[in-house]
């Protein structure tokens, strides 16, 4: 199958497995076996504290990779993204246990109890894709029935206009809230006038499956065929940091706050992989 529809039948394919007998904590390769994961995030005050969003709730990783869930609630937490500036504060989106969608929800007990802060525009929303920007953290995306943004910390949002076609993942800049980049089914794109139009990023218009900002105002992208890539958000010199993987890919990048050497991935067979190095090699987590 060529990658460009593998990536699609991957991220389209409905969960068959459920968590079940004792969840609560398992190891992050048990946890990877039983359920898709959705999201990752480091820990703003904590770099040992590992989030990852599954369809059975939030759980928090150690570095032995041990798994524990946090989440009151089993919701499917499709859309997952930390506060940059607020350790405790955590948004999500996605679908509760019995059905239907979440709306936009927060947490500001580090994902213990979550409560719905705004149904978004058309909604309750369901944002698969979210982000929040590093640069004003008032200011957050998300995807549903085309590309909407709060200016207000996700009380109220507006619908801006239609999703990039094939977005895979959104990432806000850390520099300009204005600026929003999207990881697609056909290429990485950039709008700066906050989501309204778009232009491509990168060259390459082959699948582009994660994208990553970190306060330094680099981005990084994973580009099928090209590998893991970096730039200043200033200029998009992009230059390759970590080598392509074959039929393989990366999803769900996640980037210590305190060390932008120290990263987390999603592969495509859904494992959980780290490195130390900037991305250059990777290892089972």
């Amino acid at each position: 199958m060529p990658l460009r529809l593998a990536l699609l039948a991957m991220l389209a394919t409905p969960l068959l497995v459920a968590c079940g007998g004792n969840d609560e904590t398992l190891t992050v390769t048990e946890l990877s076996e039983k359920t898709h994961i959705h999201g990752l995030a480091v820990g703003a005050d904590d770099p040992d504290r590992l989030y990852i969003a599954t369809h059975f709730g939030l759980y928090i990783a150690d570095p032995e990779g041990t798994a524990r869930r946090v989440s009151e609630e089993r919701h499917d937490f499709m859309g997952f993204t930390p506060h940059p500036r607020e350790p405790r504060t955590l948004f999500a989106s996605g679908h509760p246990h019995g059905g239907g969608n979440l709306g936009f929800l927060v947490s500001e007990d580090d994902g213990v109890s979550w409560t719905r802060r705004a149904s978004g525009v058309r909604g309750p929303v369901d944002f698969h894709q979210m982000d929040v920007s590093l640069a004003d953290p008032t200011v957050i995306y998300g995807a549903y029935q085309g590309l909407q943004r709060s200016t207000d910390g996700g009380h109220t949002w507006e619908l801006r206009a239609q999703a990039p076609q094939g977005l895979i993942e959104l990432a806000g800049s850390s520099r300009r809230p204005e600026r929003v980049f999207a990881a697609t089914q056909n290429g990485l794109m950039v709008s700066h006038d906050g989501g309204r139009s778009w232009e491509a990023a990168h060259s390459s218009t082959a699948p582009s499956s994660t994208v990553r900002t970190v306060a330094a105002g680099h981005v990084y992208a994973y580009i099928v065929g090209v590998g893991l890539v970096q730039a200043s958000e200033g200029n998009l010199n992009w230059r390759v940091v970590g080598d392509h993987w074959g039929d393989d890919f990366m999803l769900h990048l996640a980037i210590d706050p305190a060390d932008p050497n120290r990263m987390f991935t999603i592969n495509s067979q859904g494992r959980v992989l780290s490195s130390n190095d900037g991305g250059a090699s990777w290892a089972p987590f």
